[in-house]
């Protein structure tokens, strides 16, 4: 399980968020609590299809290393 920083902000009616870590993850939704959820769903998807995406540009050979950071 990782864990990622979701910038969160009441605007009127609406609840707004981005994810600091992912550019591109950002949500809105009437409560922070939906707000919340969809983030959460939406960063896995964006995450699943970056997977997806750097796969496929990678062709035949490639490896997987995992890179830690500090």
């Amino acid at each position: 399980m990782q864990e990622y920083t979701a910038i969160v902000k009441r605007v009127g009616d609406w609840w707004i968020g981005w994810i600091e870590e992912v550019p591109g993850v950002n949500c809105q939704e009437r409560s922070r609590r939906e707000l919340l959820e969809t983030l959460s769903i939406t960063l896995s998807e964006a995450l699943e299809f970056n997977r997806q995406a750097a796969v496929a540009a990678a062709g035949e050979g490639y490896t997987e290393e995992k890179v830690v950071v500090a």
